[in-house]
């Protein structure tokens, strides 16, 4: 029982504790300064003429960054001039708007100060060919006008939701992604959001994903610890990953 409540104590109140100390989620930003600037990890759209597709997270702002992260999908077809960013934000409904929208903006924009991590690519041809299947996620995401941080649906749902209908993106969200495992397709057995496995979830707050990219993660209470085989690693709540290719 001694270990049992040790182990509780270090990841309710350590590994946040972590967090903060280490500077991965800095408290106190104003969103109205916060830098929202590109971190120069997106190819230019001026002089890359080929089809893009990339997906980000980023340390959600304030103390919401200690136990999570946001992220979104960026899109630029074949000589676009400009990247359309395909994600969900919650303060648009106390606007009365969507929190789905996409839009022209900047690809690899930093998420009020915080900095995002690549999570899958794709170019040419192969993101040509995603893309109209991307399009098509983005319309058939089920929760365009909710927002709930926990256990969701929120941001991290909607890009599981694509991820699990263009499964060649193979996204691996990082299990601070919480509200990736909330259910889209109104049952308790889906595909994960990598595509190349699949996951039993309880209304996002209790379940098990089995995947190759995946590998074997549990969800008790939006909370995922896990183990990844195919690219070794220790995936920690609030922490993410501990290991090989760590986002």
């Amino acid at each position: 029982m001694t270990r049992i409540f040790l182990l509780s104590l270090l990841v309710l109140v350590g590994l946040p504790l972590l967090m903060v100390v280490s500077g991965q989620a800095q408290l106190g930003r104003d969103f109205r300064t916060a830098d929202r600037s590109s971190a120069g990890i997106a190819p230019p759209a001026a002089t890359t003429p080929e089809a893009v597709v990339q997906v980000y997270a980023a340390r959600a702002l304030n103390w919401r960054g200690i136990f999570g992260v946001h992220s979104w999908i960026a899109t630029k077809t074949e000589n676009a001039p400009d990247y359309t960013v395909h994600q969900v934000i919650g303060w648009r409904l106390y606007r009365d708007l969507p929190a789905l929208f996409s839009a022209q903006g900047i690809p690899d924009g930093r998420w009020f100060g915080n900095e995002p991590a690549l999570i899958a690519e794709l170019r040419g041809e192969a993101a040509a060919r995603a893309i109209p299947k991307i399009i098509e996620a983005v319309g058939t995401y089920p929760y365009p006008n909710e927002y709930n941080v926990w256990p969701g649906p929120n941001s991290n749902t909607f890009t599981a939701h694509v991820g699990r209908q263009v499964p060649e993106l193979q996204m691996d969200l990082p299990v601070t992604a919480i509200g990736k495992d909330y259910p889209t397709n109104g049952s308790v057995i889906d595909r994960a959001p990598s595509g190349t496995g699949y996951q039993l979830s309880l209304f996002g707050l209790l379940g098990v994903t089995l995947a190759r990219e995946e590998g074997i993660e549990l969800n008790l209470l939006g909370m995922n610890f896990g183990i990844d085989f195919y690219k070794p690693a220790l995936k920690l709540p609030f922490v993410g990953r501990l290991g090989v290719g760590d986002h």
